[in-house]
């Protein structure tokens, strides 16, 4: 049985429970309003990026919507099992696929539009859906719930408040997407309302241990060639951890972006540091991409926030000009400024 909607609110006062009551409701009479939609997020998209698309189109479809899914980047290998995964399209414009403005479109984790990469949602009705603490209300319906575990809490809840069918599909997406914003439940915002809801998940069909699997034991080569190479770069100053891999590193192993996801995991779990950044250079621009990680002593949402990126209390990213000695000089000043 899936659990009441109150059994899986996270620890907020009355008033706020109302309020998030309030606009699930918002969102599902714009649901019902029109009968087809553009979904999206952002650009470089994650696993609750694309579980949870892929979990609401299914939502929607219930719903009696048309539902085109578009991302402006390619969905990375550690998600190919997902189902369903073949509704999504991977494009610069919106246009592509929904060439008509009146289609309104469907954002999740974004602060804006620009956020999704994409080109073509310029004049159409927006409906946002975020739980970053940097989430804006910028769309005619928003809701943005930083208390969320993953925006797939989010997306379950909006499912139970329209009394659709959780399906094994749905809910293998929503527990990957989970897992992974969670951190394997290991960060701050796992709480016993988080393994309420994947328990209700597994009840319905995501299979837990394959999805683990399927996200943490199917690296290429590449990734663990470019994970010895940035050990090979770590440094450690006190509470602080940083690596980095240059453009060149990743040439000369045919390693690709995705290749560097999870780096910064390995400088964080070094037992005294209590804030980690790993730093990838990117080809042919003259910045770095960084992947910024805490314990919990230091908001590193805020850090990635100054230099224009965003994210979680726990994680974060952000991209700063170079070189390299520049780009890691501007983050370790705020990381030790923080830290102190």
């Amino acid at each position: 049985m899936t659990p009441e909607l109150d059994e899986l609110q996270p620890a907020i006062q009355p008033d706020e429970t109302l309020s998030h009551e309030i606009r699930i409701a918002a969102l599902l009479a714009a649901f019902r309003a029109h009968p087809r939609f553009l979904l999206t997020s952002h650009a470089r998209p994650d696993g609750d990026a694309i579980g949870s698309v892929l979990a609401l189109a299914e939502v929607l479809d219930q719903l009696g919507c048309r539902v085109d899914i578009v991302l402006a980047d390619p969905i990375p290998a550690t998600y190919h099992t997902l189902p369903n995964l073949h509704r999504i399209h991977h494009t610069p414009s919106a246009n592509d696929i929904a060439a008509d403005p009146n289609i309104p479109a469907i954002l999740l984790e974004c602060d804006g539009i620009a956020r999704t990469g994409l080109l073509g949602l310029e004049g159409r009705t927006l409906i946002n859906i975020d739980h970053h603490a940097s989430g804006r209300h910028f769309a005619s319906v928003n809701w943005i719930d930083e208390h969320a575990c993953a925006v797939a809490a989010m997306v379950y809840r909006i499912a139970v408040a329209a009394n659709v069918e959780i399906t094994p599909s749905m809910a293998t997406c929503l527990y990957a997407a989970i897992l992974s914003d969670t951190g394997a439940f290991t960060y701050s915002s796992t709480t016993a309302n988080t393994f309420a809801l994947v328990h209700d998940l597994a009840a319905h069909g995501a299979d837990p241990s394959q999805i683990a699997r399927d996200i943490y034991f199917s690296n290429p080569a590449t990734k663990i060639r470019l994970l010895g190479i940035a050990l090979s770069n770590l440094q450690t100053e006190g509470d602080l951890a940083w690596a980095w891999v240059t453009s060149e590193d990743m040439s000369r192993i045919g390693a690709t972006a995705e290749d560097c996801e999870g780096v910064v995991n390995y400088l964080i779990s070094i037992a005294s540091v209590e804030a980690a950044v790993f730093l990838r250079e990117v080809p042919d621009a003259s910045q770095f991409r960084l992947s910024i990680r805490s314990k919990g002593k230091l908001d590193v949402a805020q850090i990635a926030e100054h230099f224009g990126g965003g994210g979680h209390r726990n994680a974060s990213g952000c991209t700063i000009d170079g070189p390299l000695s520049v780009a890691t000089d501007r983050i370790l000043t705020r990381l030790r400024t923080g830290l102190c």
